[in-house]
Protein backbone atom coordinates (compact mmCIF):
# COMPACT_ATOMS: atom_id res chain seq x y z
CA UNK A 1 0.00 0.00 0.00
CA UNK A 2 1.39 3.74 -0.83
CA UNK A 3 1.58 6.71 1.50
CA UNK A 4 -1.75 8.46 -0.16
CA UNK A 5 -3.58 5.20 0.14
CA UNK A 6 -2.14 4.81 4.08
CA UNK A 7 -3.30 7.94 5.43
CA UNK A 8 -6.75 7.19 4.72
CA UNK A 9 -7.02 3.02 5.28
CA UNK A 10 -3.77 2.13 7.10
CA UNK A 11 -4.37 0.06 9.76
CA UNK A 12 -7.88 0.89 9.57
CA UNK A 13 -10.95 -1.64 9.40
CA UNK A 14 -12.54 -1.00 6.11
CA UNK A 15 -15.97 -0.71 7.83
CA UNK A 16 -17.11 -0.77 12.37
CA UNK A 17 -17.53 -4.23 12.88
CA UNK A 18 -20.88 -2.99 15.00
CA UNK A 19 -23.07 -0.92 12.39
CA UNK A 20 -21.03 -0.75 9.39
CA UNK A 21 -20.16 2.82 9.82
CA UNK A 22 -17.17 3.98 7.30
CA UNK A 23 -15.87 6.17 10.13
CA UNK A 24 -14.56 4.91 13.01
CA UNK A 25 -16.79 6.37 15.57
CA UNK A 26 -16.06 7.69 19.29
CA UNK A 27 -16.15 5.36 21.99
CA UNK A 28 -16.97 7.72 24.77
CA UNK A 29 -16.67 5.38 27.49
CA UNK A 30 -14.74 4.80 30.73
CA UNK A 31 -15.00 1.06 30.60
CA UNK A 32 -16.74 -1.92 29.03
CA UNK A 33 -18.94 -4.93 30.46
CA UNK A 34 -17.06 -8.47 30.53
CA UNK A 35 -19.16 -11.85 30.56
CA UNK A 36 -17.03 -13.09 33.46
CA UNK A 37 -13.92 -11.69 35.47
CA UNK A 38 -11.46 -10.61 33.34
CA UNK A 39 -13.16 -12.17 30.08
CA UNK A 40 -13.75 -9.23 28.09
CA UNK A 41 -13.96 -8.47 24.07
CA UNK A 42 -10.74 -6.53 24.13
CA UNK A 43 -11.01 -3.73 26.15
CA UNK A 44 -11.54 -3.44 29.60
CA UNK A 45 -10.58 0.17 31.02
CA UNK A 46 -10.41 3.14 28.63
CA UNK A 47 -6.84 4.22 30.54
CA UNK A 48 -5.41 0.88 29.30
CA UNK A 49 -7.07 0.80 25.96
CA UNK A 50 -10.13 2.34 24.37
CA UNK A 51 -11.23 1.07 20.59
CA UNK A 52 -10.96 5.01 18.94
CA UNK A 53 -7.39 5.28 20.48
CA UNK A 54 -6.66 1.93 18.74
CA UNK A 55 -7.55 2.48 15.60
CA UNK A 56 -5.60 6.12 15.68
CA UNK A 57 -2.36 3.78 16.88
CA UNK A 58 -2.54 1.59 14.29
CA UNK A 59 -2.78 4.25 11.89
CA UNK A 60 -0.07 5.52 13.35
CA UNK A 61 2.11 2.60 13.22
CA UNK A 62 1.36 2.60 9.73
CA UNK A 63 2.26 5.96 8.31
CA UNK A 64 5.81 5.43 9.80
CA UNK A 65 5.99 1.95 8.93
CA UNK A 66 6.43 0.62 12.25
CA UNK A 67 4.72 -2.56 14.41
CA UNK A 68 3.18 -0.40 17.00
CA UNK A 69 2.13 2.83 18.09
CA UNK A 70 1.01 5.10 21.02
CA UNK A 71 -1.30 8.13 21.54
CA UNK A 72 -0.39 10.36 24.36
CA UNK A 73 -2.21 13.64 25.67
CA UNK A 74 0.48 15.56 24.47
CA UNK A 75 4.03 15.80 22.32
CA UNK A 76 5.54 15.90 25.89
CA UNK A 77 3.63 13.29 27.53
CA UNK A 78 5.00 11.11 24.23
CA UNK A 79 8.94 12.31 25.25
CA UNK A 80 8.05 11.94 28.88
CA UNK A 81 7.28 8.50 28.60
CA UNK A 82 10.24 7.88 26.49
CA UNK A 83 12.48 9.33 29.00
CA UNK A 84 10.99 6.95 31.75
CA UNK A 85 12.74 3.61 29.91
CA UNK A 86 16.07 5.83 31.57
CA UNK A 87 17.96 5.44 35.66
CA UNK A 88 20.07 7.72 37.32
CA UNK A 89 23.16 7.27 35.94
CA UNK A 90 21.98 6.91 32.19
CA UNK A 91 23.48 9.63 30.08
CA UNK A 92 21.45 11.19 27.09
CA UNK A 93 23.10 12.64 23.74
CA UNK A 94 20.49 15.72 22.96
CA UNK A 95 20.22 17.60 19.58
CA UNK A 96 21.46 21.15 20.76
CA UNK A 97 19.02 22.77 18.58
CA UNK A 98 15.79 21.50 19.46
CA UNK A 99 12.38 22.31 21.20
CA UNK A 100 12.62 24.47 24.57
CA UNK A 101 9.81 22.31 25.87
CA UNK A 102 11.90 19.39 25.10
CA UNK A 103 15.09 21.43 26.84
CA UNK A 104 12.98 22.37 30.05
CA UNK A 105 12.00 18.47 30.07
CA UNK A 106 15.39 17.21 29.85
CA UNK A 107 16.72 19.89 31.94
CA UNK A 108 14.58 21.04 34.73
CA UNK A 109 12.82 17.15 35.41
CA UNK A 110 14.43 14.50 34.21
CA UNK A 111 18.23 16.01 35.16
CA UNK A 112 17.11 16.15 38.53
CA UNK A 113 16.09 12.38 38.61
CA UNK A 114 20.30 11.70 38.01
CA UNK A 115 20.26 11.99 34.05
CA UNK A 116 22.65 13.13 32.52
CA UNK A 117 22.39 14.97 28.67
CA UNK A 118 25.22 16.41 26.55
CA UNK A 119 23.62 18.84 24.21
CA UNK A 120 25.58 18.52 21.08
CA UNK A 121 25.93 20.07 17.50
CA UNK A 122 24.72 17.00 15.23
CA UNK A 123 26.08 18.05 11.74
CA UNK A 124 29.51 15.52 12.18
CA UNK A 125 29.13 11.97 13.43
CA UNK A 126 33.10 11.80 14.27
CA UNK A 127 32.16 14.84 17.16
CA UNK A 128 28.72 12.86 18.40
CA UNK A 129 31.04 9.89 19.00
CA UNK A 130 33.54 11.21 21.56
CA UNK A 131 30.55 11.69 23.44
CA UNK A 132 28.99 8.05 23.57
CA UNK A 133 30.03 6.11 26.18
CA UNK A 134 29.30 3.03 28.15
CA UNK A 135 26.83 5.41 30.50
CA UNK A 136 25.07 6.40 27.23
CA UNK A 137 21.60 5.09 26.89
CA UNK A 138 19.73 7.79 24.00
CA UNK A 139 20.45 9.65 21.46
CA UNK A 140 17.87 12.20 20.92
CA UNK A 141 17.85 14.01 17.35
CA UNK A 142 15.57 16.31 15.79
CA UNK A 143 15.56 16.63 11.84
CA UNK A 144 14.58 18.87 10.79
CA UNK A 145 15.50 21.26 13.82
CA UNK A 146 13.40 23.82 15.47
CA UNK A 147 13.90 26.51 14.70
CA UNK A 148 17.28 26.55 12.75
CA UNK A 149 16.54 23.93 10.11
CA UNK A 150 19.58 21.94 10.84
CA UNK A 151 19.26 18.69 9.38
CA UNK A 152 20.74 15.39 11.25
CA UNK A 153 21.82 12.65 8.82
CA UNK A 154 19.51 9.63 10.20
CA UNK A 155 21.59 6.79 8.37
CA UNK A 156 24.65 7.48 10.36
CA UNK A 157 23.57 8.40 13.61
CA UNK A 158 21.61 5.34 13.22
CA UNK A 159 24.36 3.18 12.74
CA UNK A 160 26.44 4.95 15.35
CA UNK A 161 23.70 4.13 17.84
CA UNK A 162 23.46 0.47 16.61
CA UNK A 163 27.46 0.01 17.16
CA UNK A 164 27.23 1.12 20.53
CA UNK A 165 23.57 -0.56 21.36
CA UNK A 166 22.19 2.71 22.14
CA UNK A 167 18.78 3.49 21.37
CA UNK A 168 17.76 6.26 18.64
CA UNK A 169 15.10 8.53 19.02
CA UNK A 170 13.93 10.80 16.37
CA UNK A 171 11.65 13.75 16.65
CA UNK A 172 9.47 13.55 13.26
CA UNK A 173 6.96 16.37 14.11
CA UNK A 174 8.55 19.43 11.66
CA UNK A 175 8.97 16.29 8.85
CA UNK A 176 6.38 14.49 9.55
CA UNK A 177 5.72 10.82 7.86
CA UNK A 178 4.92 11.96 4.34
CA UNK A 179 8.11 13.88 3.56
CA UNK A 180 10.38 11.44 5.92
CA UNK A 181 10.50 7.82 7.91
CA UNK A 182 13.14 7.38 10.27
CA UNK A 183 12.39 4.12 11.67
CA UNK A 184 13.39 2.87 8.00
CA UNK A 185 16.59 4.68 8.54
CA UNK A 186 17.51 2.66 11.46
CA UNK A 187 15.81 4.70 13.99
CA UNK A 188 14.64 2.81 17.15
CA UNK A 189 11.55 5.52 18.09
CA UNK A 190 9.55 7.91 16.81
CA UNK A 191 7.96 11.05 18.19
CA UNK A 192 5.36 13.32 16.97
CA UNK A 193 3.75 15.89 18.40
CA UNK A 194 0.52 15.08 16.94
CA UNK A 195 -1.13 18.24 17.44
CA UNK A 196 0.88 19.61 14.80
CA UNK A 197 1.12 18.18 10.84
CA UNK A 198 -0.52 14.78 11.87
CA UNK A 199 -3.89 16.42 13.51
CA UNK A 200 -3.35 19.45 10.83
CA UNK A 201 -5.84 21.86 12.28
CA UNK A 202 -4.95 23.48 15.71
CA UNK A 203 -7.87 21.84 17.31
CA UNK A 204 -6.05 19.00 19.12
CA UNK A 205 -3.45 18.65 21.29
CA UNK A 206 -1.91 14.76 21.26
CA UNK A 207 1.78 13.03 21.22
CA UNK A 208 2.49 9.94 19.36
CA UNK A 209 5.21 6.97 19.30
CA UNK A 210 6.00 4.37 16.89
CA UNK A 211 8.51 1.59 17.28
CA UNK A 212 9.23 -1.79 15.55
CA UNK A 213 10.54 -3.70 18.52
CA UNK A 214 8.08 -5.54 20.51
CA UNK A 215 9.96 -5.56 23.54
CA UNK A 216 10.64 -1.88 23.23
CA UNK A 217 7.20 -1.64 22.58
CA UNK A 218 5.76 -3.55 25.61
CA UNK A 219 7.75 -1.38 27.73
CA UNK A 220 6.04 2.08 26.73
CA UNK A 221 2.90 0.34 26.69
CA UNK A 222 3.34 -0.21 30.82
CA UNK A 223 4.54 3.48 30.88
CA UNK A 224 1.38 4.87 28.83
CA UNK A 225 -1.02 2.55 31.36
CA UNK A 226 0.83 3.19 34.09
CA UNK A 227 1.25 7.00 33.93
CA UNK A 228 -2.08 7.21 32.35
CA UNK A 229 -1.10 10.71 29.85
CA UNK A 230 -3.21 8.99 27.54
CA UNK A 231 -6.05 10.93 24.81
CA UNK A 232 -9.26 11.10 25.12
CA UNK A 233 -11.44 9.67 22.01
CA UNK A 234 -12.92 12.66 20.84
CA UNK A 235 -9.08 13.95 20.06
CA UNK A 236 -8.60 10.45 18.78
CA UNK A 237 -11.08 10.42 16.42
CA UNK A 238 -10.18 14.15 15.27
CA UNK A 239 -6.49 13.12 14.86
CA UNK A 240 -7.40 10.02 12.70
CA UNK A 241 -9.96 12.68 10.23
CA UNK A 242 -6.71 15.14 10.02
CA UNK A 243 -4.20 11.86 8.99
CA UNK A 244 -6.75 11.51 5.81
CA UNK A 245 -5.50 14.53 4.71
CA UNK A 246 -1.87 14.16 5.76
CA UNK A 247 -0.47 13.72 2.15
CA UNK A 248 -2.22 16.58 0.50
CA UNK A 249 -1.61 19.35 2.83
CA UNK A 250 2.09 18.64 3.11
CA UNK A 251 2.21 18.78 -0.64
CA UNK A 252 0.87 22.49 -0.08
CA UNK A 253 3.03 23.21 2.92
CA UNK A 254 5.79 22.62 0.64
CA UNK A 255 5.08 24.23 -2.15
CA UNK A 256 4.41 27.40 -0.40
CA UNK A 257 7.34 27.21 1.98
CA UNK A 258 9.11 26.80 -1.09
CA UNK A 259 7.80 29.86 -3.09
CA UNK A 260 8.19 31.89 0.34
CA UNK A 261 11.60 31.02 1.30
CA UNK A 262 12.90 32.30 -2.03
CA UNK A 263 10.99 35.42 -1.93
CA UNK A 264 12.48 36.05 1.54
CA UNK A 265 16.19 35.62 0.31
CA UNK A 266 15.48 37.99 -2.65
CA UNK A 267 14.28 40.62 -0.07
CA UNK A 268 16.22 43.82 0.42
CA UNK A 269 15.26 43.72 3.98
CA UNK A 270 16.61 39.82 5.43
CA UNK A 271 19.80 39.01 6.32
CA UNK A 272 19.06 35.65 6.30
CA UNK A 273 16.57 32.75 5.84
CA UNK A 274 16.64 29.04 7.16
CA UNK A 275 15.18 26.63 4.95
CA UNK A 276 16.78 23.21 3.83
CA UNK A 277 16.06 23.35 0.26
CA UNK A 278 18.15 25.91 -0.75
CA UNK A 279 21.48 24.24 -2.08
CA UNK A 280 23.84 26.52 0.34
CA UNK A 281 21.84 24.88 3.36
CA UNK A 282 24.91 23.23 5.28
CA UNK A 283 23.15 19.98 4.68
CA UNK A 284 20.98 20.14 1.64
CA UNK A 285 22.38 16.68 0.41
CA UNK A 286 21.54 14.91 3.40
CA UNK A 287 17.97 16.15 3.63
CA UNK A 288 17.53 15.60 -0.44
CA UNK A 289 18.47 12.00 0.23
CA UNK A 290 15.91 11.15 3.23
CA UNK A 291 13.27 13.70 2.96
CA UNK A 292 10.41 13.37 -0.14
CA UNK A 293 10.58 17.76 -0.07
CA UNK A 294 11.94 20.14 2.41
CA UNK A 295 8.90 20.95 4.96
CA UNK A 296 6.74 24.08 5.41
CA UNK A 297 8.65 25.69 8.03
CA UNK A 298 11.34 28.81 7.85
CA UNK A 299 12.83 30.67 9.93
CA UNK A 300 14.69 33.99 9.14
CA UNK A 301 16.16 37.17 10.39
CA UNK A 302 15.68 40.76 9.48
CA UNK A 303 18.80 43.37 8.07
CA UNK A 304 17.72 45.06 11.06
CA UNK A 305 18.48 42.70 13.83
CA UNK A 306 16.61 43.97 16.87
CA UNK A 307 14.28 42.38 19.09
CA UNK A 308 11.90 45.56 18.14
CA UNK A 309 12.20 45.17 14.50
CA UNK A 310 11.11 41.29 15.01
CA UNK A 311 8.12 41.90 16.79
CA UNK A 312 6.78 44.90 14.60
CA UNK A 313 7.15 42.44 11.82
CA UNK A 314 4.87 39.53 13.44
CA UNK A 315 2.40 42.02 15.19
CA UNK A 316 2.16 43.60 11.28
CA UNK A 317 1.54 40.76 9.63
CA UNK A 318 -2.53 39.97 8.44
CA UNK A 319 -2.77 36.68 7.26
CA UNK A 320 -0.11 35.16 9.46
CA UNK A 321 -1.27 34.36 12.97
CA UNK A 322 1.03 35.34 15.60
CA UNK A 323 0.61 32.34 17.73
CA UNK A 324 2.74 29.14 19.12
CA UNK A 325 2.47 26.38 17.29
CA UNK A 326 2.95 24.54 14.11
CA UNK A 327 1.72 22.58 11.05
CA UNK A 328 -2.43 23.48 10.86
CA UNK A 329 -3.56 24.77 7.50
CA UNK A 330 -3.22 28.68 8.31
CA UNK A 331 -0.50 30.41 8.40
CA UNK A 332 1.31 31.33 11.86
CA UNK A 333 4.48 33.52 12.48
CA UNK A 334 6.37 33.30 15.95
CA UNK A 335 9.00 35.00 17.99
CA UNK A 336 11.10 32.27 19.26
CA UNK A 337 13.16 34.44 21.79
CA UNK A 338 9.97 35.36 23.69
CA UNK A 339 7.55 32.58 22.87
CA UNK A 340 8.71 28.62 22.00
CA UNK A 341 12.11 28.80 22.99
CA UNK A 342 12.33 31.45 26.06
CA UNK A 343 12.94 28.49 28.61
CA UNK A 344 16.59 28.18 26.88
CA UNK A 345 18.62 30.30 28.28
CA UNK A 346 19.77 33.53 26.22
CA UNK A 347 23.51 32.92 26.33
CA UNK A 348 22.71 29.06 25.19
CA UNK A 349 19.78 30.43 22.02
CA UNK A 350 22.27 32.69 20.62
CA UNK A 351 25.00 29.94 20.79
CA UNK A 352 22.90 28.12 18.32
CA UNK A 353 21.71 30.82 16.07
CA UNK A 354 18.41 31.86 17.75
CA UNK A 355 18.90 35.91 18.09
CA UNK A 356 16.59 37.82 19.16
CA UNK A 357 15.52 39.01 15.88
CA UNK A 358 14.81 35.55 14.71
CA UNK A 359 11.38 35.04 13.40
CA UNK A 360 9.63 31.70 12.64
CA UNK A 361 7.23 30.87 10.23
CA UNK A 362 4.87 27.82 10.05
CA UNK A 363 3.49 28.10 6.17
CA UNK A 364 0.03 26.89 5.74
CA UNK A 365 -2.26 26.01 2.83
CA UNK A 366 -3.65 29.31 1.84
CA UNK A 367 -3.01 30.81 -1.49
CA UNK A 368 0.66 31.63 -1.98
CA UNK A 369 0.05 34.70 -3.40
CA UNK A 370 -1.83 36.00 -0.58
CA UNK A 371 0.84 34.76 1.80
CA UNK A 372 3.51 36.77 -0.16
CA UNK A 373 1.41 39.67 0.04
CA UNK A 374 1.01 39.76 3.45
CA UNK A 375 4.81 39.15 4.52
CA UNK A 376 5.70 42.12 1.78
CA UNK A 377 3.17 44.48 3.71
CA UNK A 378 4.79 43.75 6.83
CA UNK A 379 8.48 43.90 6.09
CA UNK A 380 7.64 47.25 4.05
Amino acid sequence: MKFNTKVIHGGQEKVDPAYGAVMQPIYQTTTYSQTAPGSNNGFEYSRTGNPTRDALERAFASLENGNFGLAFGSGMAAIDAVMKLLRPGDEVISTNDLYGGTYRLFKRIFEGFGIKFHFIGMGKMDEVETYINNKTKLIWVETPTNPMMNIIDLKSMALSANKHHVLLAVDNTFASPYLQQPLDLGADIVMHSATKYLGGHSDVVMGALVVKDKELAEKLYFIQNSSGAICGPQDCFLVLRGLKTLHVRMQRHCENARAIAEYLSNHPKIQKVYWPGFRNHPNHAIAKEQMKDFGGMISFVPKMSTVEEAIRIVQNLRIFTLAESLGGVESLAGHPATMTHASIPKKEREKLGIVDSLIRLSVGIEDVEDLIADLKQALG
